[in-house]
């Protein structure tokens, strides 16, 4: 476990700024030369810009003769040649959670360190993709919102809500719980975003309830959706360590882990957590990409992009 005054337990500015110099090690989005492995997945996927198609003209010197258009050039019996524009950038939209519930970590870093890190790392490369950023960071009981732009100042806007809120769980400005925050700050997305947007989703993954799946599929249905569940090894098995206890708030547990149906009992209920995600992202057909902080996230989100590459023998 993590104490306070420990790296890895909160996060600052700095550093998630720093990651913007890893973006090199990991192709997240595709560009005109290289495709991303998450091309193909699912319907809308995370993709590069391509050309439409804008009108036709007029040869002049100089252009792309491999962009004449014949049928129109043996019409008119003038040289004619197609023009395309670029698509517009594209809305890239970070959903965070900074919650007491992953104010937690056994590995290398807080379940909030390490959803902070992976949002500042989505947020730097699509702005180094040229797209629209923006995202939502929520807690608790609350949300706050940046609205997309193409624009640095915009993400730093967005990393300095993803700080404050992550500040706020050391010093237990968000012991009080209030409702579902995960399903309200998915609503708050659906009202904010326009079709086509692409919004990745980074949370715990024991946030996922019946109402938040009905939100997720409503997103699905107008938005690129990319979903990053992030976990810690504790929450899918727990040592044979006697006696824990746990607390969150006013409410405490304790566990003997002696008893070999407890460890069990708590190994199937992570087991049914992770296949909850898994049946959900088959039935939206949406890339999963699962977080853990037993592992460095610029490595993990390598290998997993690695995996959903054609060919990758499981």
């Amino acid at each position: 476990m993590h104490s306070g005054d420990q790296p890895g337990v909160t996060v600052t500015l700095g550093e998630l700024i720093e990651i913007r110099h890893r973006l090199r090690e990991v192709q997240l989005f595709s560009t005109p030369s290289r495709r991303s492995p998450l091309i193909g997945l699912h319907h809308s996927r995370l993709r590069g810009r391509g050309v439409d198609f804008d009108q036709v003209r007029v040869y002049q010197a100089g252009d792309d003769v491999r962009t004449i258009d014949w049928r129109v050039t043996a019409r008119t019996q003038e040289p004619h040649t197609k023009l395309f524009h670029e698509e517009r950038e594209r809305p890239v939209f970070v959903l965070v959670e900074q919650s007491t519930r992953l104010f937690f970590g056994s590995g290398l870093s807080f379940k909030s360190v390490l959803a902070a890190r992976a949002a500042a790392f989505i947020g730097w490369s699509a702005l180094a993709h040229n797209d629209r950023i923006g995202g939502l960071v929520f807690t608790d009981s609350e949300c706050h919102e940046i609205r997309p732009r193409r624009s640095k100042q915009s993400l730093l806007q967005l990393l300095n809500l993803i700080v404050r809120a992550n500040h706020g769980l050391l010093a237990g400005s968000s012991l009080s719980h209030s409702g579902d925050g995960f399903s309200m700050a998915l609503r708050r997305a659906r009202e904010v975003l326009r079709p086509g947007s692409l919004i990745l989703v980074v949370c715990d993954e024991r946030a996922l309830g019946d109402l938040a799946e009905q939100q997720l599929a409503l997103l699905a249905r107008h938005t690129d959706l990319v979903l990053l569940p992030v976990s810690d090894p504790l929450d899918h098995a727990l040592p044979a360590a006697g006696l824990l206890r746990f607390a969150q708030g006013p409410a405490q547990l304790e566990l003997d882990t002696h008893i070999d149906e407890q460890r069990l009992a708590y190994r199937a209920l992570g087991e049914a957590r992770r296949e909850r995600w898994t049946r959900l992202a088959q039935r939206l057909g949406v890339p999963l990409l699962p977080l853990s902080t037993q592992e460095e996230l610029v490595e993990q989100l390598r290998s997993l992009l690695e995996q959903h590459q054609p060919g990758y023998a499981r």
